[in-house]
């Protein structure tokens, strides 16, 4: 009997529960390797688990494969959301070439960082399709200068994607994995190269709330003033933010992830930022990336129906991108924002249509601090969004 024709191309996704840090990891990864060999695995996992002796055993189950990875705010798999698990995706066969790099530092210098970060695509140089992908820590340092630099190497013709890693939402460190290595202020990214093509879409499905108002002071991922006035003050006056959220940190930014500010852009929706937190000595607004000084802002809400239908939107955008061609696969980088709007049973519907979409290809995520979506000019972070890769 001949010996059966490998895949061209394929895209798989294995999901582990077990809360043995080893077994976890040795089970994710098996089940998307599925007894082949890739070129590449990346890991989402939850910090609850010892990241380095789950980096370890992924990289050892991996072989030959490259590996990347990142902690999460919780995992995405077909089979639906998850907390406190590990999600791995594998690609593989000869249709797909991939280079990876690892960068530290990041907060000192965001912007070198991400340029170093894109040096693997010259790995990749001939593949007829390519994309960059960045797992970056949304914690350390301005994320838009990080695809600022990464845009500076990769050009117009290289799009970039990818998400900032969580921490459940603590707000205090994140993770990003490089084979057995685990790392914090980091970045890990796969120049990946395939010989057909690969789709992005990006869409988060927010509100306008009230008047646009002129962004007065800035700086250092600070709103220090809408209007002339305290942005703190302002926020909270128009969305009347209830008392306990007024002094309390943790209370403000549990409010805060379903109202963020929005930025105006020339794309169909407006650029969306994630407000982290509240000085509540300056009276400023705490963001993970820069809102810049003389812009025009609004802030925003959203419910069930907004952000469900731009999760339609996204996986329709990305689809296009293949050319008729059938998934292979998709990959979801979903904000922990969107998560808050939904609840927990809002977003196993959303992740129930993310596959329907896929029909019948594999799905993988995580649930994120901030996403990366670069199609179209420098700009290319984004907060409170989806953004969905899906692989021809």
């Amino acid at each position: 009997m001949d010996a059966p024709v490998p895949d061209h191309r394929w895209v798989d996704v294995g999901r582990s529960d077990d809360t043995d840090s080893p077994s976890a990891a040795i089970e994710a990864v098996s089940a998307a390797l599925g007894g082949r060999e890739a070129s590449l695995v990346v890991v989402f996992a939850s910090e609850s688990h010892d990241l380095s002796v789950l980096a370890e055993h992924a990289a050892a189950t991996a072989g030959d494969a490259r590996l990347i990875g990142c902690s999460t705010a919780g995992e995405i798999s077909t089979d639906g959301p998850g907390d406190s698990g590990v999600v791995a995706v594998a690609f593989g066969g000869p249709g797909f070439t991939v280079a990876t790099t690892e960068v530290t530092g990041v907060a000192a210098d965001p912007r070198a960082a991400g340029a170093e970060a894109a040096a693997a695509l010259g790995d990749i140089a001939a593949a007829p399709h390519r994309i960059l992908l960045l797992l970056t820590d949304g914690l350390a340092g301005d994320q838009q200068e990080i695809v600022r630099g990464a845009y500076s190497v990769a050009g117009a013709g290289v799009p970039l994607v990818g998400g900032c890693a969580g921490d459940d939402l603590k707000m205090t460190a994140t993770s990003q994995i490089s084979g057995p290595r685990v790392m914090p202020d980091a970045i890990v990214a796969a120049a990946i190269g395939s010989d057909a093509p690969l789709g992005i879409g990006v869409r988060h499905g927010w509100r306008a709330v009230g008047d646009g108002m002129l962004v007065t002071s800035s700086g250092q991922n600070r709103v220090v003033e809408l209007d002339g006035q305290p942005a703190l003050d302002v926020y909270c006056d128009i969305l009347d933010v209830p008392a306990e959220a007024r002094g309390d940190a943790d209370a403000f930014t549990r409010f805060a992830l379903t109202h963020p500010l929005g930025m105006s852009r020339r794309a169909s929706e407006e650029q969306v930022r994630f407000i982290a937190g509240a000085d509540f000595d300056q009276r400023s607004l705490v963001t993970i990336a820069d809102v810049p000084q003389g812009g025009l802002v609004w802030l925003m809400e959203g419910d069930d129906d907004s952000v469900l239908a731009a999760t339609d939107a996204a996986c329709a955008d990305a689809l296009a991108g293949l050319d008729g061609a059938e998934p292979k696969g998709m990959i979801v980088f979903d904000c922990i924002a969107r998560r808050g709007v939904l609840g927990e049973d809002g977003i196993g519907r959303e992740v129930a249509r993310v596959a329907a979409h896929a029909n019948g290809a594999p799905v993988a995520g995580f649930y994120t601090y901030g996403e990366i979506a670069r199609t179209q000019g420098v700009a290319g972070f984004h907060n409170q969004t989806l953004v969905v890769l899906a692989v021809a």
